[in-house]
């Protein structure tokens, strides 16, 4: 065979391999740190997501090894599925993204979830009752997704830190505290902003060593993980998960995803 020949089937197969979908490795260079990869939660969770892009995600997970998928409760069986035995877990919002669901459709939202395979669950808590101090309702909307998620998945109680006063964020994260969960995290994604150093210091040194603390939306790149690990966060929200572990720069025009 010729190098012209040679070439041309050399480039029929890399197109169909890229037609197919299959993951195709990206070069890894100095910058590249794969110890990142186990605070990210590959976050896909915009309205229009199609299984296509879904399965992309759940393919750059497990190429890259990050801790969990994240996606809404359409999406969990086939993540679950897609991901069985590759150590990446199955992550799953609930009363997403408002939060203004009542305490029993998020209970079954979540025992659903589960049974379909959720291996974590990232709830929204009841803001505007949080804002009206009714702080029994918040800890009940928080205690019915608990006893519905454990012991089989986690619970991460989302308090859109971006909707708070101080004092509010405080309270929050003691409701979630008491009622057992197992993390607290800043935003959704679809506030008006998201996780700041000030609002991860503050929930980490509210929950102290009883729970841990995930920062979402904004982290875009390694420079900002690492400001909210330093800050006392364990997980990131984010779908720039490659760039953090390649030690990319980010987009400024993707400020805001998750």
């Amino acid at each position: 065979m010729d190098i012209e020949k040679l070439v041309q089937e050399i480039t029929r197969e890399v197109l169909k391999e890229v037609g197919s979908g299959t993951t195709v490795v990206q070069k890894k260079d100095g910058n590249y740190d794969p110890s990142y990869a186990k605070y990210i939660d590959h976050t896909v969770l915009k309205p229009d997501t199609m299984t296509s892009t879904v399965k992309r995600f759940c393919d750059e997970a497990k190429e890259w090894k990050f801790a969990s998928v994240c996606v809404n409760p359409i999406h969990v069986k086939y993540v679950s599925e897609q991901l069985a035995g590759t150590g990446v877990k199955t992550c799953c919002v609930i009363g997403f993204p408002l939060g203004a669901n009542t305490p029993f459709v998020k209970a079954v939202e979540t025992m659903e979830a589960v049974k379909n395979g959720a291996e974590e669950v990232d709830m929204v808590i009841n803001v505007g009752a949080l804002k009206d101090k009714n702080y029994n309702l918040v800890y009940e909307d928080i205690k019915g997704v608990v006893d519905a998620a454990h012991p089989k998945a986690l619970v991460k109680v989302i308090i859109e830190t971006c909707l708070l006063t101080d004092e509010e964020k405080v309270r929050a994260c003691e409701l979630a505290k008491q009622a057992k969960a197992d993390f607290v995290k800043t935003s959704t994604g679809f506030g008006s902003g998201g996780a700041t150093v000030e609002d991860i210091r503050l929930m980490k040194r509210t929950v102290g060593d009883s729970m841990m603390v995930k920062a979402s939306t904004g982290i875009n790149d390694r420079k900002t993980c690492d400001q909210m690990l330093n800050a006392g966060a364990v997980r990131m929200g984010t779908s720039k998960g490659i760039k953090i572990v390649m030690g990319e720069n980010a987009d400024p025009a993707s400020k805001n995803e998750y």
